[in-house]
């Protein structure tokens, strides 16, 4: 998942980050309220790390040096700054042009931008009560800064003017296409709405600011609270002595000594399940999963989320659109809800049909064992690695030992992109980390020049958001002299000391998708932070990522990762050839729950009357059921009351990006097969085509570069393994 400093990155600062209510702002009196004299002002600047340049390589954030107090003073500051600075663009008396207009508003909020992004990742990684509460503040008042600037009418007038001459103006192509991303976004925003509707769209968005920070922190405070505690140890059967002692531990932190803790994962289904040989501590494990958030306890998110669906269409009403999906999916690659859903109807079919003969497959095994009972969502991961332990001989047990999670990334995902990329990786102790988990990179390029900084986080925490992503601490961007400083954080349960983190074939897959994002980001060549890197459509940035994938199965390169932990010896090539052999199996399973997660998704953004939005579980049963994904047995990825990518996450009408992104990325790999594979040659061209250009160009015409034609479906379902 890419955590994107997205188009308005202050108003989606509060789509991605936590806070704990909604609190009602006075915001149009707030920067009266709020100003200080140039005295207190300067003294505030120089001894606030986040008001200055970090003097770090690459201007890394100095987080030996950054306090929690110094981002309110930083985002007072850098409001007040911000908004002087687009003063001065409306007041110039000078005719509009590249200059004094569009280059001066993507150079605005400098001091805005560093702090809201520092704040915007630890929120994430490592929140704590000040800063949740501080996110619930600043949500709504970032929302209204948002739009003093996007709402501007002045402005507006301006970055049209411009707009209009673009063509007479002689400039780049990189520029002229700046000009474009503006107009439009002005256009997205509302710039054209009459006076009385931007009153109304503003109060509109800072309600969503504040309901989008509420409804992330109930979950997280859900999630934390969710978890399932065991007492007597014989209930954990089948679990690892590491994964039971880890357990152990979890509940000691949670003041729950003697006890065992299954914390929870963001998905619906938990990792645990698989080999969970109690069948009530797995129903019990699975409903802590689905219930989390619909306890009807203050972390309920339920009458949040129906908050947010009934403003957001209103919002996209108030804009001439039918639906927000509509207005959503303007500037995106797929520019319709109906060509989404398309693609998610001819995926749909096959998958469910493939689903029900997998869950045929399973009840047969559970009735040959004489388990005399239905299949049940929280059987499924624990009969499924049975039946491909019997189709394939493949043990998950007997795979995690070759995957230690420092050997994977190092000898792994640093060894690919090296052989494709020509990258090498120096750790570097000397930089400060925000936590003593977090190890910090230097990336070389081919040449041996210095490309970037690089940060990452491996274990889940209690205050860190479910899930895995990457973000930029400090976007790239040739016009202010930026290189990328650049985060991975994952979720992986820390071993107990002294012991070895070993991780699933799937943990190896999120290894290699996230740092894919990293890769994206690391090859931005752009002037402008706006155009740079994976600030691209949602359903463009998963491309990069999921292609990133594959190239661990790549035999040289499993083979130089996948290493005994113990022994030092590599992964046999029996194993090897049955991790291959089993590469499309449960698919029919995975596309099901991801494609109803979107579907949900979507539906959610597509009901065009109030009065469609029932309450979340009726809603979700009938819209799943209309599009044939209501299966009982393989449930939707993520369930309306904790689908975070959506109501707190900025993906929402979004999520069919990942699919998407799929086609894309299936038929570019398609591309790879029959031109030669995994070779440095590839790989630069890719790096070409696809991985440096950012959002300077068209990007169908930028895949259409690269592979020479269009996507197709038709690899992205044989690559799934639902067709022939």
């Amino acid at each position: 998942m890419k955590n994107t400093a997205t188009l308005f990155y202050l108003a989606t600062l509060a789509y991605t980050t936590t806070g704990c209510i909604a609190i009602t702002h006075n915001t149009n009196n707030y920067y009266d309220s709020k100003r200080n004299d140039m005295e207190k002002t300067q003294a505030a600047q120089n001894n606030n790390p986040l008001l200055r340049k970090s003097t770090l390589q690459y201007q890394a954030p100095e987080f030996d040096k950054i306090k929690d107090e110094h981002f309110k003073p930083a985002f007072e500051i850098g409001l007040k700054e911000q908004l002087q600075e687009i003063e001065s663009i409306v007041k110039n008396n000078q005719k509009p042009n590249f200059e004094n207009t569009i280059l001066a508003l993507e150079n605005s909020g400098q001091n805005l931008r560093r702090a809201t992004t520092v704040f915007s990742n630890l929120n994430s990684a490592n929140t704590n009560d000040y800063l949740q509460k501080l996110d619930e503040e600043f949500a709504p008042i970032f929302a209204a800064h948002s739009d003093k600037i996007y709402l501007n009418d002045a402005l507006y007038q301006r970055v049209k003017a411009v707009y209009n001459e673009r063509q007479k103006l002689n400039l780049d192509p990189e520029s002229l296409r700046l000009v474009e991303y503006y107009e439009q976004q002005f256009e997205i925003a509302g710039a054209n709405l009459q006076a009385d509707k931007k009153a109304e769209l503003k109060q509109i968005n800072e309600q969503l600011a504040s309901l989008q920070s509420q409804f992330t922190n109930k979950l997280l405070a859900a999630r934390k609270a969710g978890g399932l505690l065991i007492s007597d140890v014989k209930e954990l059967d089948g679990l690892s002595a590491d994964e039971i002692a880890a357990a152990a531990e979890d509940a000691k932190l949670a003041g729950k000594s003697g006890q065992y803790l299954l914390a929870l994962q963001n998905t619906t289904q938990q990792p645990l399940l698989q080999n969970l040989k109690n069948r009530n501590t797995r129903e019990k494990l699975f409903k802590a999963s689905w219930t989390r958030a619909e306890k009807g306890d203050a972390n309920d998110t339920r009458e949040t989320l129906h908050q947010l669906a009934a403003l957001r269409l209103k919002k996209a009403q108030l804009m001439g659109k039918k639906n927000f999906a509509e207005w959503k999916l303007q500037d995106q690659m797929a520019k319709t809800p109906e060509k989404a859903m398309n693609l998610l109807a001819q995926l749909a079919a096959p998958a469910t049909q493939r689903v029900h003969q997998e869950a045929k497959e399973i009840q047969q095994l559970i009735d040959e064992q004489k388990g005399n009972f239905q299949l049940e969502p929280w059987d499924w991961n624990f009969y499924a690695e049975q039946v491909r332990k019997a189709k394939y001989d493949l043990d998950e047990s007997e795979i995690k030992p070759y995957f230690e999670v420092t050997t994977v990334l190092e000898k792994g995902v640093f060894f690919a992109a090296e052989k494709l990329y020509g990258l090498n990786f120096k750790k570097r102790p000397d930089l400060p980390v925000y936590h003593p988990d977090v190890v910090a990179y230097e990336v070389f390029d081919h040449d041996g020049k210095s490309l970037a900084i690089y940060y990452l986080d491996f274990y889940t925490r209690s205050n860190k958001n479910g899930g895995a992503w990457m973000s930029n601490f400090v976007e790239q961007s040739h016009s202010l002299g930026q290189k990328p400083v650049i985060v991975n954080v994952y979720n992986y349960q820390k071993p107990a000391a002294g012991k070895p983190s070993l991780i699933s074939f799937d943990d190896v897959t999120t290894l290699f998708h996230e740092f894919g994002h990293s890769i994206h980001g690391m090859f931005a060549n752009q002037k402008y932070t706006s155009l740079s890197g994976t600030n691209t459509p949602r359903d463009f940035v998963e491309f990069p990522s999921q292609i990133n994938e594959y190239w661990a199965l790549e035999p040289s390169v499993l083979k130089n990762y996948a290493i005994h932990y113990q022994t030092g010896k590599n992964i046999p090539n029996a194993l090897l050839e049955k991790i291959k052999k089993s590469k499309t199996f449960n698919e029919g399973y995975n596309v099901t729950e991801l494609v109803a997660a979107a579907t949900l998704d979507m539906s959610w953004h597509t009901v065009t009357d109030e009065k469609q939005l029932l309450p979340a579980n009726e809603f979700e049963n009938n819209a799943l059921k209309k599009y044939g994904l209501l299966v009982k047995e393989a449930p939707t990825r993520y369930h309306s009351p904790y689908f975070a990518h959506i109501w707190g996450g900025g993906y929402s009408a979004g999520y069919y990006a990942y699919m998407w992104s799929e086609m894309l990325d299936f038929s570019a790999l398609d591309w790879f097969e029959k031109n030669g594979g995994m070779t440095r040659e590839n790989g630069d061209r890719f790096r070409k085509y696809i991985l440096s250009v950012g959002n300077s160009l068209d990007l169908n015409q930028a895949f259409r570069n690269f592979t020479g034609k269009d996507p197709q479906i038709q690899p992205l379902l044989k690559g799934r393994g639902l067709v022939e």
